[in-house]
């Protein structure tokens, strides 16, 4: 059995793991096929990714920092007698508020890139100009073309996204930097830039068309994060007591067209405590996000299935932030399928990444549909129990008790209550926001399921109709007349059909049929 280490929770630093004694998942394949095969990069991945460990990786790499890399992959397939001066930059720390603190910002950071590589002071007048000559005098000083690594390119843009004055302010600042690097080729032998979110180059880099965005790349999928393997593998003295698949469903199923990952500080936090908790969640959920789609009146049914083309999950500027960029790009949803209905454009489906994220957003949206998050937690044992009993005059009493304390006022300033999905909608976040296994959309032969939950051993299949005032019955007999029950039946496994009907005057459950099928 392998020995057990430490867990790097928050580090970022290579040589502290390596030298410390911590777990590590071994990056530089990822690292060496990028430097073999070109050299202009860009790479977005949600926060706490381990996008900045992997930049530290290079930066040791291109310093020649032999020992750290002993025993990894690219220890023999590195030229360890060239290195190459490292200018690096970061926008991590703290809240940029406006184009005079950013300026400040990027001339400190210019200023340390000068002193850590014993160039001479700046004496240029601008930020422009001090950046050229800042690369200019360090492939002059090294006789080789210096590496740009630039962390978190974007965050004085997002920190600042619902104040467009200063985001836009910001992003002017960060063009004003980054417009250098297209002329800056001649002296630049490696260039990465990593941030959340994809704007467009029209917007931020001035022409810097050979920037190879690698968000995307099959081959990439796994450039941040953890496979299964590496669970399995690196991980493995942590794993005795903890369930397998849990961790699996739990944390697993970030994609980006190739090997689905997990996000390491889940897993991390998740070996230290030993209990599964939204970690990566709650660690810095940004409120914006919540606000945006409460404001969007987003039906959170379509988040579990979000259809979206290449243009619309790479479009994000400051003043047009479209739902699916937003999510994909925040690590919200991820790609769950993708077509090529005609060549060379790609249509996604996007859902959650795993049962954290599906819980917790449901959860954090509930009172964007006028619940109380509390109000809702506290009746968790009373729904639980009507479905592991199957009693469903309880069930029928709690739902109608929680439409009914949706406040008035969200009716007035919400136009959808008409509408079926809007109840289907607030009906679905409320199951999946205690943490039942909750499928919508689910399409079969005989036609698409509304809602379907596996719980103890048992499946219940919900169809959703809204009616003008009285039940018509039309909802469990849709189940039964298209055999939904077909496609769930399971050896040792009960089916159940629940027809549950809206009355959009009464804004209230008015009838729950439910017949066991199977």
């Amino acid at each position: 059995m392998t020995t057990k280490r430490k867990l790097p929770i928050g580090i970022q630093s290579l040589s502290e793991i390596i030298n410390g004694g911590y777990y590590y998942v071994d990056k530089t394949p990822y690292a060496h096929a990028l430097i073999e095969q070109g050299k202009f990069y860009f790479l977005s991945r949600p926060r706490r990714f381990g996008k900045s460990l992997f930049l530290d990786t290079l930066q040791q790499l291109f310093e020649g920092q032999r020992a750290l890399f002993k025993g990894l992959f690219i220890d023999d397939k590195w030229d360890w007698q060239t290195t190459y001066p490292v200018v690096r930059f970061g926008f991590g720390d703290g809240v940029v508020q406006g184009r005079a603190s950013l300026d400040d910002r990027i001339n400190q950071q210019l200023s340390d890139n000068r002193e850590r590589l014993g160039l001479p002071a700046n004496t240029a007048l601008d930020i422009p100009g001090n950046f050229r000559s800042l690369l200019m005098a360090a492939h002059q000083k090294y006789g080789q073309g210096a590496v740009l690594l630039i962390d978190e390119y974007d965050k004085p843009i997002l920190d600042n996204i619902e104040n467009t004055d200063i985001a836009t302010q910001n992003r002017e600042g960060l063009k004003n930097l980054y417009s250098v690097i297209k002329d800056a080729d001649p002296f630049l032998k490696f260039v990465l830039l990593t941030g959340v979110s994809k704007f467009s180059k029209v917007s931020l880099f001035s022409g810097l068309n050979n920037l190879r965005d690698i968000t995307l790349s099959p081959e990439y999928s796994a450039i941040c994060g953890y496979t299964d393997d590496d669970i399995d593998e690196v991980f493995k003295p942590e794993l005795e007591g903890l369930d397998r698949d849990k961790i699996r469903t739990w944390y697993n199923g970030y994609n980006w067209l190739g090997t689905s990952v997990y996000n390491p500080f889940d897993v991390l936090l998740l070996l230290q405590e030993r209990q599964f908790k939204p970690f990566w969640f709650e660690s810095a959920t940004p409120t914006f996000l919540i606000k945006e789609l409460g404001k969007r009146q987003i039906n959170t049914l379509d988040l579990a299935a979000l259809h979206s083309d290449q243009d619309l999950l790479g479009h994000f500027d400051v003043d047009a932030i479209g739902t699916e960029a937003l999510l994909f790009q925040t690590g919200y949803l991820t790609i769950a399928a993708a077509d090529e209905p005609i060549p060379g454009i790609w249509e996604y489906t996007l859902s959650y990444p795993n049962v954290e994220v599906e819980v917790s957003l449901n959860k954090a949206l509930l009172p964007t549909q006028g619940f109380s998050i509390s109000a809702v937690t506290k009746t968790r044992s009373t729904l639980l129990k009507a479905l592991k009993t199957c009693n469903f005059e309880l069930l029928a009493t709690h739902l109608k008790a929680l439409y009914a304390s949706i406040p008035h006022d969200w009716y007035r300033n919400n136009p959808l209550n008409n509408y079926e999905g809007h109840y289907a909608s607030i009906f679905y976040s409320h199951f999946a926001a205690l943490g039942l296994h909750v499928t919508v959309e689910e399409a079969s032969v005989n036609g698409k399921v509304d809602m379907a939950i596996q719980f103890n051993n048992t499946t219940f299949i919900f169809e959703f109709k809204v009616v003008d005032d009285k039940p018509l019955g039309n909802a469990l007999a849709q189940i039964k007349a298209n055999n939904y029950a077909q496609k769930y039946v399971r050896e040792g496994w009960a089916i159940y059909g629940i027809g549950v009907e809206f009355s959009k005057v009464q804004r209230q459950v008015v009838a729950l049929e439910a017949q066991k099928l199977g």
